[in-house]
């Protein structure tokens, strides 16, 4: 049996805003930039305080080759260059600027010249695509394969399995041409033959509109997929779109793959058609707090305050504000946090439905294993860590945990099981870290020794 069939969970689709087209809300009187929207090492910026904008310039470079250039959301003036505490903890540099109101679009905003492979990944890189379906991962870096010959298949998620969250859906509906024009380029400038387009059966609507892609291009089949979460994450979408299974510490690469969101392959044609990049999000709005969920539109750094109030406020004060879904979606600590190239929605949710039920003794029932997508023991993790057994963490494989919470989910003691990997990966990481600084110890004081010995024999 494959690694992944029949595991994960069902839940609620609450798919509430499913039948609303995005509306694009105006700029905010200024949006804050954070420096780090994606995986990788932070851009650099190259604007100072003072300094005019518009739409589309670049305010900051990528800073490495992991990494992804940052470009003004808002037309305005620079504020100021300061610090933004990410969702993690960590601190990275921000931009804010100050709109004029106005969107003016850059000059420097134009189609890129797009010839050959070079110079499509070159535009990729420029766009400052990252993965929009949450991970963020840049999409010059996926794209530029070492060996193209490695790469016969490109998989693009449509699932969207989590609850509320349908800012894909719209994209498959509004944006069905981009998402065409998107597979035509991955086509001609990186010679993949086959585009597999996986999607829950929750979402027929989007089932028919993709099979009229389809129909067109014969190098593309929709996949319709059981309504299971996590059903979009890459190895489980892998494995029911195209049969494959990535090996235990392999990537979709070691198997011919490449996983792109749907939104991010829209975009791309966008990029290439309009040369306006990553600057606006739509995201869905919604959660038991929200007065008037919606799919929005919204530039790059808007305050999520300024959002709930395009979306009519609040019913009543939230008790949690989620980005992303309710099941891998991470608290904000308050609402002044941004918008971000990878944001896909925010919830609102009020106090019933934010409160954590009670954990009580584990029952020994085995439902988080037999609903684990990496089939990893949650319960026995758990307990590894509890008595801080190292080998025993590595040996249950917890590093393969994909964060997914089906184990807190089915977990009927309530048991903070997800929270336990988390931790528990973060002992392995400090533990390794310790390791290695008593390590270099060790060698740098056995190198200083012959050097101690020298001294005092000439002495």
């Amino acid at each position: 049996m494959s690694l992944f069939r029949l595991k994960g969970v069902r839940t609620p689709h609450r798919k509430n805003t499913a039948q609303m087209p995005a509306v694009r809300m105006p700029a905010a009187q200024e949006v804050v930039i954070p420096m780090s929207m994606h995986i990788g090492a932070p851009a650099t910026p190259l604007v100072k305080a003072g300094d005019t904008v518009c739409v589309g310039d670049v305010i900051a470079e990528a800073g490495g080759f992991v990494s992804a250039p940052v470009h003004a959301s808002v037309s305005g003036t620079v504020k100021s260059i300061g610090e933004f505490l990410l969702t993690s903890g960590k601190k990275v540099p921000c931009i804010t600027v100050v709109s004029d109101g106005m969107m003016t679009v850059s000059d420097c905003v134009k189609p890129p010249e797009v010839v050959d492979r070079e110079s499509f990944l070159n535009a990729v890189r420029a766009s400052g695509s990252v993965g929009l379906g949450g991970a963020g991962f840049p999409t010059f870096v996926k794209l530029n394969v070492k060996d193209p010959a490695q790469v016969d298949t490109v998989v693009i998620n449509g699932a969207e399995c989590e609850p509320y969250i349908t800012s894909d859906t719209r994209t498959m509906l509004d944006r069905a041409e981009e998402i065409e024009e998107g597979i035509r380029l991955l086509q001609t400038y990186l010679g993949i033959g086959q585009f597999v387009i996986g999607i829950e059966r929750n979402k027929p609507e989007c089932i028919a509109k993709m099979q009229e892609l389809a129909a067109r291009n014969t190098a593309v089949k929709v996949v319709s997929l059981p309504s299971v979460y996590p059903q979009g994450a890459e190895k489980v979408l892998i494995y029911h779109t195209t049969g494959r299974t990535v090996p235990a510490g392999k990537l979709p690469l070691d198997v011919g793959v490449i996983v792109m969101n749907c939104t991010t392959v829209a975009f791309l044609a966008q990029y290439v058609r309009t040369g306006m990049p990553l600057v606006e999000k739509c995201i869905t709005v919604d959660g038991s707090a929200v007065k008037c969920p919606q799919n929005i539109i919204a530039p790059v750094g808007t305050a999520l305050k300024d959002v709930f109030a395009f979306c009519g406020g609040f019913r009543e004060q939230p008790a949690k504000v989620l980005y992303g879904g309710p099941m891998m979606g991470i608290a904000v600590v308050s609402l002044d946090a941004p918008v971000i190239k990878n944001t896909n929605a925010v919830l609102a949710l009020d106090e019933q439905e934010a409160k954590m039920p009670s954990p009580t003794a584990c029952i020994r029932c085995g439902a988080c294993v037999n609903h684990c997508p990496m089939r990893l023991d949650p319960a026995g993790l758990s307990r590894a860590l509890e008595r801080e057994d190292a080998a025993a963490l590595i040996k249950g494989r917890v590093d393969l945990c994909m964060e997914c919470g089906c184990c807190s989910y089915i977990c009927p003691a309530s048991r903070p099981l997800i929270q336990q990997n988390r931790l528990a990966k973060e002992y392995l990481r400090k533990k390794k870290a310790r390791e290695e600084a008593r390590e270099k110890q060790k060698a740098e004081a056995a190198k200083a020794q012959p050097q101690v010995q020298q001294e005092e024999g000439k002495q």
